[in-house]
């Protein structure tokens, strides 16, 4: 039997707004590391099946640094999804991308403390590559609809994740800036890295919606002035996503699924139902 597999889309609630989508299900799902932000939306879209998961739930209850992260990613994976599309807000650290503007990062630098950032705690324990954490296929599709929907889209840059839920000081912004970092967020790791361990294309697109708190000339980072540029973008993601749906093959041709071959340092097949257990849904093709 054919698996049907699935993208998935971890952003806030109003995604799923989408003129022509059809709700199919909605999957209340455990993990083996807990309960994800919400129930996923299974839903079909052009004739492709979508999954939806609001990060911070479904009324914006859970903040960045109380994320189950890993009960979002393996419930990704137990809902077959093999690609995520990440869209988060972020702050730019430079002058030219300007609220409203679209960047598809291609790196990261993972500032973020006490977050549980592995499936493989042992006893099967995994080394994977984050050397390049962004699928380029799927970044480079986006990329394409980004283009289609006449967005102005910063095709790469690096997304510095802070640990929050407060935004910068204005020395540490500062900071960033020197370390040319382009843009800052509080939600991208360690939900690359795991997406990453579970063999799933990751890629982000992180929406500016303000110019931290660097700029001298703009107002410092407020949650008023935030929702006003993030309902603008809300409705500009949806159109990039209406473009990306539409076109005939979104498949990867990448190694990103097949991460695992080269990673883990242990033989499965002396492993006990206990160890495998947790890491069943991501091991269970190597088995």
């Amino acid at each position: 039997m054919t698996v049907t597999k699935r993208t998935g889309i971890i952003g806030g609630s109003g995604l799923y707004a989408m003129d022509g989508i059809e709700i199919l299900d909605e999957l209340d799902m455990d993990t083996p590391w807990g309960k994800p932000s919400a129930p996923l939306l299974l839903a079909r879209y052009h004739g492709q099946e979508i999954v939806f998961l609001p990060r911070h739930g479904t009324a914006h209850s859970i903040p960045p640094h109380k994320i189950n992260y890993r009960a979002n990613i393996y419930a990704m994976k137990q809902a077959n999804v093999s690609r995520i599309v990440s869209v988060s807000a972020v702050g730019s650290l430079r002058e030219d991308i300007a609220p409203g503007d679209f960047i598809l990062v291609d790196q990261f630098v993972d500032r973020t403390i006490n977050r549980e950032k592995t499936f493989f705690d042992g006893p099967v324990v995994a080394h994977v590559s984050m050397a390049d954490p962004i699928c380029s296929c799927l970044q480079k599709s986006l990329a394409d609809a980004s283009k289609q929907a006449c967005i102005t889209t910063h095709t790469s840059g690096t997304y510095l994740v802070m640990q929050g839920p407060q935004f910068s000081t204005r020395a540490e912004s500062m900071l960033y800036r020197s370390w040319g970092m382009d843009v800052i967020g509080m939600t991208n790791m360690p939900e690359a890295k795991l997406a990453r361990e579970a063999e799933m294309c990751y890629a982000t697109i992180a929406m500016c919606t303000d110019y931290d708190c660097w700029h001298e000339e703009e107002d410092d980072v407020s949650v008023s002035s935030l929702l006003e540029v993030m309902q603008s973008n809300v409705q500009k993601v949806q159109r990039l996503l209406s473009h990306y749906f539409k076109q005939s093959e979104n498949a990867c041709a990448c190694s990103c699924q097949t991460t695992l071959n080269h990673g883990i340092f242990a033989d499965l097949s002396q492993q006990n139902d206990e160890a495998l257990r947790p890491i069943h849904a991501l091991v269970e093709r190597l088995l």
